[in-house]
């Protein structure tokens, strides 16, 4: 089985990855030869630039807790492709992968055989999902966009239970637009008619998109605007906080993160599930139990004592990830940096330097064929006045990191998630004592 598994991954890695050229109703082509319906599911669509996983997680979290039959397709995956589909919070089996995968691959054949296109690398792997789920009767369903939202092919569905829209930032310009708003409007392409939509209201040019589209369709609009939290204190390394708006006064909510992005990324999950009460039952103080139950790797996730990975993978990400470095008042910090082409890794960059007097700099490869070469790094670093040591192997950058550390010295490693799923493939992502 081990051969058949890697051969099916590797063809999967062959398939294009953003592309135009299948649109939603080729994948509501694949559904239904699939006979997958959207009646037999409660969907709520997640979309956005930063927190989308985070979010999704603390949502799965709290309907799991409360003995919901769940499913979360989400993107990309760290380690291994089972991560992308997960039933009651589980990822899949190999068993249950492989076959999923070759029932879409007949699908396929017979779709080539009526002259349509072959799926492309996303809208494979969420027709294997949608699968999955059906087969294991889920009942709520947390659907993570990939690349936007208006023409994501998770946006297939037209009566969600809930949409939810994180921070959202410049990224994936050649498929998204060169403004705010022009991204902020694909991705507030998940909304529907009268369907509630709960958004990161932080950025009034992006607010202002979202709730011009839930206009259109008479969406009601919940907003959560930074200044409605209050940070409280870091306690044995997670965060309390209180989120006040008009409805709910003074909330105080205790998350298992260091890192303050993830106030938001919480108080978007807890009121969209406060949304939803009267449908799931659960209530205000099972969901703030549940948010301190929360588990997402690689996201400022201690690994082993003093050494932190985060996905922060584009500008507004590697902000968030240096306020979580400035809350932490690391002293002669150590940083291990690696990014892919498509991201503004020059500015990420910038902000790296500008905002931390880091000890050491390592620089690497993401073993991706996005991945920068260490040295292309390293010059960019020397720029803005940085002498930085380049490794191009991911494995002896981090061992050569953890070997100069020393004790009480803080080790971050940051830049993609590619990079942090492959760190995590090194060291097993469990913190050590």
């Amino acid at each position: 089985m081990k051969k058949s598994y890697e051969k099916a991954v590797a063809y999967l890695y062959e398939l294009p990855k953003f592309t135009k050229k299948n649109g939603l109703e080729h994948t509501k082509k694949i559904l239904e030869k699939l006979c997958v319906k959207e009646e037999n599911f409660k969907i709520i669509h997640v979309a956005g630039s930063n927190g989308k996983g985070s979010v999704c997680s603390a949502m799965n979290r709290i309907l799991v807790d409360e003995g919901k039959r769940t499913g979360m397709f989400i993107s990309p995956h760290l380690v291994k492709m089972e991560e992308r589909f997960c039933v009651d919070g589980v990822p899949c089996s190999q068993e249950q992968f492989l076959e999923a995968f070759y029932e879409i691959g007949m699908v396929v054949e017979d779709m080539k055989r009526e002259g349509l296109a072959h799926p492309t690398f996303f809208e494979y792997l969420f027709a294997m999902g949608m699968l999955l789920f059906s087969r294991e009767g889920v009942e709520y369903l947390i659907l993570e966009t990939g690349l936007g939202g208006r023409l994501d092919c998770t946006n297939v569905f037209d009566h969600p239970l809930l949409t939810v829209i994180t921070s959202i930032g410049l990224e994936h310009t050649e498929y998204l637009g060169d403004t705010l708003e022009e991204v902020a409007w694909e991705k507030a392409g998940i909304i529907k008619k009268k369907v509630p939509v709960v958004y990161d209201a932080s950025v009034g040019e992006v607010a202002k998109v979202i709730e011009e589209r839930a206009k259109l369709f008479r969406a009601p609009c919940i907003a959560i605007k930074q200044n409605s939290l209050k940070f409280s204190e870091i306690r044995e390394k997670c965060i309390d906080f209180y989120f006040r708006c008009d409805y709910d006064d003074n909330t105080k909510i205790s998350i298992p993160f260091m890192a303050p992005y993830q106030m938001m990324n919480m108080t978007l999950a807890y009121q969209a599930m406060r949304v939803i009460e009267k449908e799931t039952g659960i209530s205000k103080e099972q969901i703030l139990e549940s948010l301190k139950r929360v588990d997402w790797q690689g996201r400022m996730q201690e690994v082993s004592e003093d050494i932190y990975f985060d996905g922060a993978h584009n500008v507004q990400g590697i902000s968030a990830f240096l306020d979580a470095v400035a809350l932490m008042e690391a002293k002669r910090p150590l940083l291990l940096f690696s990014m892919v082409s498509d991201k503004d890794y020059e500015k990420a960059i910038r902000l790296l330097t500008e905002r931390v007097e880091w000890e050491e700099i390592f620089v690497t490869k993401v073993p991706d064929k996005r991945g920068i070469a260490a040295g292309e790094l390293a010059e960019v670093f020397l720029n803005f006045g940085y002498q930085v040591i380049s490794i191009e192997d991911c494995r002896e950058a981090y061992l050569k990191a953890v070997k100069t550390r020393e004790k009480g010295q803080v080790l971050f490693c940051v830049g993609s998630l590619y990079f942090i799923g492959e760190l995590l493939h090194i060291t097993g992502g469990k913190k050590n004592d």
